[in-house]
């Protein structure tokens, strides 16, 4: 049976081994590394799917635990899947619901055969074992989908650790053995462990056992420091195959992509791109910009001069300022597709780097622009 999805590795950075390549799903072919937007409920937030594939977005992330409680799987399989859906005929990756249950629900019961929790939405009891999430991710649809995991708090005790880890391993047993479209959804296996070295060892080692098409690193960027974050996965990365995809889940902040792409990272999403821009924060070549900040009242100024998207070539710091602060949506459609476009742009400039073998320069260049004022 062909494989749902096909990594092509293309080149590899001499001097940090960050790869350059490209990922083949059953929806078009994915430069990578690679930044996914959010659009958790089957929507980037403030974004139509025509103004992604303007800012150059190849795949997105969906998420499992809020289709499930709302429309339901049972009706967007009815629409044909997530792509017909949405009417977004690139990729799609949606994750298993397991952060979700945990980070959301505060009354939840884990056993071995699953997770009972309350929706934050209605406060109906539901439950979700391995078997029910990929029920869920084979009714949405997606190209890649992830197997259910239990993402440990920060900081937890190594016998929480050790005991989590090993009912994730036995969890993905079981979400492999639900998968009923192996064709054309590929079903990636997540690495956990919380910090330790010896346990991210275990995980890789049981979960490379079960042959999984990609594999991501779960459980940072959970209230570590990023020092910390960045020893974990210097650790954990080479602990991967080389020949599929490599995938760090919930992590999106400029510096955090450059440190996981210098470690070997592939694929990449968060939901900070889109949450700061609602609040008035872009990212920009110079650093952040608050926009509702009064000394932007008047600048008549583009508001990235390094950035060629919709809303710098059209719109004023002054214009976008005013716009957030009389809570316009127009505003935060300016601002999300703005931080969004600087996220894919950089990603391109990123993969440049590394064919041309000069990351450290464009690294160190960039940080320098932006305002970083420490280089790792």
């Amino acid at each position: 049976m062909a494989m749902a999805v096909r990594y092509e590795l293309l080149s590899i950075d001499r001097d940090t081994g960050a790869r350059r390549g490209r990922l083949h799903t059953p929806h078009g072919t994915i430069e990578t590394p690679v930044f996914m937007p959010v659009g958790t409920q089957a929507t980037v937030k403030a974004m139509s799917p025509e103004e992604l594939k303007e800012i150059g977005a190849e795949i997105i992330l969906s998420n499992t635990y809020h289709l499930f409680l709302r429309p339901g799987h049972d009706l967007v399989r009815e629409a044909g899947g997530l792509h017909s859906f949405m009417n977004w005929d690139r990729s799609i990756l949606t994750d298993s619901g397991g952060f979700q249950v945990f980070s959301l629900s505060t009354l939840r019961k884990i056993s071995e055969e699953g997770v009972e929790f309350r929706s934050h939405i209605s406060g109906e009891k539901l439950f979700l074992s391995p078997e029910k999430a990929i029920e869920v991710e084979n009714a949405l649809g997606a190209d890649i989908i992830m197997a259910f995991d239990e993402c440990p708090p920060y900081p937890a005790s190594r016998d929480y650790l050790k005991d989590s880890l090993e009912r994730t391993t036995r969890w993905a047993k079981r979400c492999k053995e639900a998968h009923r479209r192996p064709h054309d959804q590929a079903l990636f296996g997540i690495v956990q462990g919380g910090m330790e070295r010896d346990l991210r060892e275990q995980s890789a080692m049981e979960l490379l056992e079960l042959d999984f098409p990609g594999y991501a690193v779960g459980g940072l960027s959970v209230g570590e420091s990023k020092p910390l974050m960045q020893e974990v996965l210097s650790f954990t990365v080479p602990l991967l195959p080389k020949d599929k995809p490599r995938y760090l889940m919930g992590v999106g902040s400029p510096d955090d992509l450059f440190e996981g792409v210098q470690r070997g990272i592939d694929m990449f999403d968060c939901v900070l791109p889109t949450r700061i821009a609602r609040n008035g924060t872009c990212m920009t070549s110079v650093g952040k910009v608050v926009i509702r900040n009064a000394v932007y009242a008047r600048d008549w100024e583009k508001l990235d001069p390094d950035c060629d998207c919709y809303t710098c070539r059209n719109y004023s710091r002054a214009y976008i300022r005013h716009l957030i602060k009389a809570d316009e949506i127009f505003g935060l459609r300016l601002t999300s597709y703005h931080n969004l476009y600087f996220l894919v742009e950089l990603m391109r400039k990123i993969r440049l780097a590394i064919e041309q073998n000069r990351l450290l320069e464009f690294k160190k260049e960039f940080y320098s622009q932006y305002g970083y004022e420490k280089i790792i």
